[in-house]
């Protein structure tokens, strides 16, 4: 299985240094590099896939939020990023545990109503993220996203995992008031020890293609440095645009999947004969 062209290998370290761009800026890189291993990989099993994307991956996201530290001038709040990610390695290991038992077409609509709901949140509020909420966050606000993001959308990234950054980033913003720069500088260390829980699991079953897993490492760690420092050069609005970009498209992406015969449908019957 590990046996693989030389043009397909080229494919998957393009699609990893990709995916560590997206997730560096805003999350989601698991968006494109889990689709390319299952095409690289047809007949392997699904948790194998996973868990080689999970080593590829947090590799990325350490590399990246070393490099959103080093810049400096970010407000990361350590009552918050911190338990969050304590609690992310155990949250996020429970998902992976569970990744066999429960099937995807029965989380897929609930995630796509979410991404709906945070696409129009988004889009109606322009001004959500573009600028930090003045004064440290109160204790309501702080026990609501360690919880959200350090069990919810852990135990989710060990589940599923695709978007589970841009989930992070989106739960930062909005309940701790973040700007969307500062968010997905914290992300990254949140979503570091995600990676991690859910890596150990997958490694102790054995599900993790090591050689192919750390060579997309590689690929992902200059990706994500590529995006960090672009996301601290250019901004929330930056930040805030590629969100926008990556929500569309991992909305696209599972409605795609859940609907596979309605893109087909609404295409000119020529276009409909080539899918």
């Amino acid at each position: 299985m590990t046996h693989i062209g030389a043009d397909t290998l080229l494919v998957l370290l393009a699609a990893a240094a990709a995916a560590g761009w997206i997730d560096a800026v805003v999350g989601g890189g698991g968006l494109l590099l889990l689709p390319v291993l299952m095409v690289a990989f047809p007949n392997a099993p699904v948790a194998r896939l996973l868990g080689t994307n999970k080593l590829a991956a947090v590799f990325g996201t350490a590399s990246a939020a070393v490099a959103f530290v080093r810049r400096g001038g970010l407000r990361l709040e350590p009552r918050i990023v911190w338990p969050a990610a304590g609690l992310a390695l155990l949250g996020a290991g429970g998902g992976a545990a569970l990744a066999g038992a429960i099937s995807s077409e029965a989380l897929r609509p609930i995630v796509m109503a979410v991404l709906a709901l945070v696409l129009v949140i988004v889009v109606a509020r322009p001004s959500l993220g573009t600028a930090a909420r003045p004064g440290p966050p109160g204790r309501g606000r702080i026990v609501a996203a360690v919880a959200v993001a350090g069990c919810a959308i852990a135990f989710y990234d060990g589940l599923v995992g695709p978007g589970t950054g841009t989930f992070l980033v989106l739960a930062l913003t909005g309940i701790v008031g973040m700007d969307f720069v500062e968010a997905s500088a914290s992300a990254k260390i949140v979503n570091t020890a995600t990676n991690l829980g859910a890596l150990a699991v997958f490694a102790s079953n054995g599900d993790v293609l090591w050689v192919l897993g750390l060579s997309l490492a590689a690929c992902n760690i200059a990706g994500a440095q590529v995006g960090a420092r672009m996301a601290v050069r250019r901004g929330a609005g930056f930040v805030r645009g590629v969100l926008v970009v990556v929500v569309i498209a991992l909305l696209a992406k599972l409605a795609w999947e859940q609907f596979p015969g309605m893109l087909p449908a609404l295409l000119p019957e020529s276009l409909s004969a080539l899918l």
